[in-house]
C-alpha cells in the first residue's frame, strides 16, 4: 500500500529562524528581536540568519532541485503589522512573493501564523497576558489570508503553544524571558490566562481563515506534547502508552491539555474556571488536519529528574534529545484514535555535527538514518489505514535555534552564515530519492 500518491513530501522553517532583515522594509520589532540580547548562545540573533528574504528565490530553487511537494513556512507578525492597525504592504509583498515562486516552483505553500515572534506593540500590552490578543490576532490573520489564500491552501494557526508558553514565561529560556518555574504558586496564577488566550487566538484565526479564504481552505495547528511509547507491543502495555500521552492532567505540555479543547471542545480542569461556555465554542472550531512536531518519545526525558529508562550510551542527537524512530507511529495511531482527523507530521529531524568538509560536500549518514528508521515508523502507520497527509522535515536550512543560537544545525541545507553559501547535505540528495520513489524503499 506505501504512502498515498498525493503524499506531500516537504520541509519546514519559521520567519524569525531563517529571514534576517530585522528592520528592512518597515518591519517592526518582535520579542525576540528586542529582548534576546543576554539569552542566546555567544550573544547570537536572528538581525540575519540565513538572510532568507533576500535569497528566497535561491531556496525555492534549491527545494525545487530537491523534488518538495510542499513547505511549510511562518509569516512574522511584527513584519506584516509592525504597529497596532498599521499593515505594512512591502512585508505583505515578501510573502505573496514567496507564494508566488513556491507555486510556479510547482510546491504547495503551507502558512503558519504564529511561529513565536510575537509583535513588541502587542508585548507592551501584555503579551499572552493581554486579553484582548485575540482580537489582535484575528485582524492580523485577515490581513494575511486576504493576501495569500489565492494560493494557499493549508493553514496552521499556533506553533507549538506548549514550547512558546512554557519556554517564554515559565522557564524564562525564550522571549519575553519571565521566568516563574521556581514559583508553583505563581505558575498557578498565570498559565490558565496565558493558555485561554492563545487558545482563543486559535479560535479566532480558525474562524477568520473560513470567512475569508478565496481557496477552499484546509486547516490545523502545529502541536507538540508528552508523547509516551508502549515498552512492548501488547494490549496492555499500548493501553498504559496511550493513557500516559493523554493524561487528562492539568499539564500545559500534554498533547491533550491543547487538542481536548480546539478539537472535542473538552477543557482541561485548569482551564474550566477561566473559559466561558460561549469561548469554549469559540475555542472548537471544525478542522481539516491534525499537525503536529513530533522528534521523539518522552519516555527516555530527564525533565522531571531521574528516569530509570535512561540507560549509558542511549543514542543521541546534537540537542541531546533520544533517538527514538517508533515515534510517528504511535504518535500517529493514538492521535488518530482519539481525534479522527488526517495528519499532516509539522516537523520532524535532528541536529547533527554537520560541517563542509575537504571534498566541498556535507556528509550526515547519522540524519539519513534517523530519518530513514521514523519514516519507517510513519509508513506502517500508513500501511495500517492511518491518514497521513504528509511529512515535513525540519528544517530545510540550518538556521537560528533560538537560545541555543547558531550551534544546532537541522537543515537539510547547510549555511555558511558569514557567506550565506548553501550546500546540500547528503541527508538532501537522499531525501530528494525518497521522494522521487514516493518512499517506496523505505
Amino acid at each position: 500500500m506505501g504512502f498515498s500518491k498525493g503524499f506531500m513530501w516537504g520541509a519546514a522553517s519559521s520567519a524569525y529562524q531563517v529571514e534576517g532583515a530585522y528592520d528592512e522594509d518597515g518591519k517592526g520589532k518582535g520579542i525576540w528581536d528586542a529582548l534576546s540580547e543576554g539569552h542566546v548562545r555567544h550573544n547570537e540573533n536572528g538581525n540575519v540568519a540565513c538572510d532568507h528574504y533576500h535569497r528566497y528565490k535561491e531556496d525555492v530553487a534549491l527545494m525545487k532541485e530537491m523534488g518538495l511537494k510542499s513547505y511549510r513556512f511562518s509569516v512574522s507578525w511584527p513584519r506584516v503589522m509592525p504597529k497596532e492597525g498599521v499593515v505594512n504592504e512591502k512585508g505583505v509583498q515578501f510573502y505573496k512573493d514567496l507564494v508566488d515562486e513556491l507555486v510556479n516552483a510547482g510546491i504547495e505553500p503551507m502558512c503558519t501564523l504564529f511561529h513565536w515572534n510575537l509583535p513588541m506593540w502587542v508585548y507592551e500590552k501584555g503579551g499572552w497576558h493581554y486579553e484582548g490578543i485575540s482580537e489582535d490576532f484575528a485582524e492580523y490573520t485577515e490581513v494575511v489570508v486576504k493576501a495569500l489564500s489565492d494560493k494557499v491552501t493549508y493553514w496552521m494557526t499556533v506553533n507549538e503553544p506548549a514550547g512558546f508558553i512554557g519556554n517564554g514565561y515559565i522557564a524564562g529560556a525564550h522571549a519575553p524571558f519571565e521566568k516563574n518555574v521556581e514559583s508553583w504558586e505563581k505558575i498557578g496564577e498565570i498559565l490558565p490566562g496565558l493558555c485561554k488566550n492563545v487558545l482563543l487566538c486559535h479560535g479566532k484565526a480558525v474562524q477568520t481563515i473560513r470567512k475569508h479564504a478565496i481557496k477552499a481552505p484546509q486547516i490545523g495547528m502545529a502541536l507538540n506534547g508528552s508523547l509516551i511509547t508502549p515498552w512492548k507491543d501488547t494490549e496492555e502495555e499500548i493501553a498504559i502508552a496511550r493513557k500516559a500521552t493523554f493524561t487528562g492532567e492539568a499539564t500545559f505540555f500534554g498533547i491533550d491539555f491543547w487538542a481536548d479543547a480546539m478539537v472535542k471542545g473538552i477543557l482541561n480542569p485548569m482551564l474550566v474556571p477561566v473559559i466561558s461556555e460561549e469561548e469554549r465554542k469559540e475555542i472548537q472550531q471544525p478542522l481539516d488536519f491534525f499537525g503536529f512536531n513530533c522528534y521523539h518519545s518522552f519516555n527516555y526525558e530527564e525533565l522531571m529528574g531521574s528516569n530509570p529508562a535512561v540507560y549509558p550510551g542511549l543514542p543521541r542527537t546534537a540537542t541531546d534529545s533520544p533517538i527514538t524512530p517508533d515515534a510517528l507511529y504511535w504518535a500517529v495511531r493514538f492521535i488518530c484514535e482519539r481525534y479522527g482527523l488526517p495528519v499532516l507530521i509539522t516537523e520532524n529531524g535532528m541536529a547533527n555535527l554537520d560541517f563542509v568538509m575537504s571534498d566541498g560536500k556535507v556528509h550526515d549518514p547519522q540524519r539519513i538514518e534517523f530519518v530513514k528508521t521514523y519514516l519507517q515508523g510513519l509508513k506502517k502507520a500508513v500501511e495500517e489505514g492511518f491518514p497521513v497527509i504528509g511529512y515535513l522535515y525540519w528544517s530545510i536550512l540550518d538556521n537560528f535555534e533560538w537560545d541555543s543560537g547558531y550551534d544546532k544545525r537541522f537543515g537539510l541545507i547547510h549555511v555558511d552564515y558569514r557567506t550565506q553559501k548553501r550546500t546540500l547535505k547528503d541527508s538532501a540528495y537522499w531525501y530528494a530519492q525518497v521522494i522521487r520513489e514516493n518512499g517506496e524503499q523505505i
